[in-house]
């Protein structure tokens, strides 16, 4: 097994249910004793939360970059951001280092199509549902039509991760909000919807939805999974996004 690079602390209650998944996964793999070979770095998410709010991407690009070529100088062989928002800069991560990063969007969105489904509700924090960087690419290298929130609804969603999620808090109340924005969304033409935050999973499971959710978390954790098992990586090009 390749060892996986974790960018994570973005928040750590995402990043624990990563390492959880990658060791359960491995072990459903490789068997009982078997676990996943990985490298983690954490942020604290208290400073990346400022940054966000502040508008410094340009801070936050460095700080993930670095945190990239450190965790390639200590041997990882590709790499996870472990939170979607913060692919906004991927393209500078991956061009800063010589290994793999395996993009979030691009393991949710090949499970999508492979469902045979095109349009696609998106739920997560405010600058993934409204940016395009995470959008756009769903619609430009997959084809699907991605719907958000009316803004109301996704200032609620964006609270609720900050406010409540990121600091392991799960209210049933905002369970039954979550579950009010994705009937809208299906309403809207949603033929699923995408939890595109990494902490929503702790809030949302498919009994909330009347149409399938694709947990981004799992699947970026999978796809991992799946590349650093994959004897066919070896000879994938190097510096590249996916």
């Amino acid at each position: 097994m390749r060892m996986i690079g974790l960018i994570g602390g973005m928040s750590w209650e995402s990043s624990a249910a990563y390492y959880r998944l990658l060791n359960e996964g491995a072990r459903a793999r490789l068997g009982p004793t078997g676990s996943a070979r990985c490298l983690l770095w954490s942020f604290d998410f208290a400073e990346i939360e400022a940054l966000q709010h502040a508008g410094d991407w340009a801070g936050l690009t460095a700080r993930m970059v670095d945190a990239a070529r450190r965790l390639e100088a200590a041997g990882a062989e590709l790499l996870l951001i472990c939170t979607n928002t913060m692919h906004r800069m991927a393209p500078e991560v991956q061009g800063a280092v010589g290994i793999p990063l395996v993009h979030i969007a691009d393991a949710t969105a090949e499970r999508i199509v492979a469902a045979g489904l095109r349009t696609v509700g998106l739920l997560g924090t405010a600058f993934t549902m409204e940016q395009d960087f995470y959008k756009g690419r769903l619609r430009d290298a997959f084809g699907l039509e991605v719907i958000v929130p009316e803004a109301a609804d996704r200032a609620t969603v964006h609270r609720i991760i900050y406010d409540e999620l990121v600091a392991g808090r799960v209210e049933p109340a905002s369970r039954a909000a979550y579950r009010a924005v994705i009937a809208r969304l299906v309403a809207s033409g949603a033929e699923a919807v995408i939890l595109g935050c990494t902490e929503i999973m702790m809030l949302v499971r498919q009994d909330d939805s009347p149409v399938p959710i694709f947990d981004t978390t799992a699947l970026h954790a999978a796809a991992a999974l799946d590349r650093a098992l994959s004897v066919e990586s070896d000879n994938e090009p190097r510096g590249r996004v996916g």
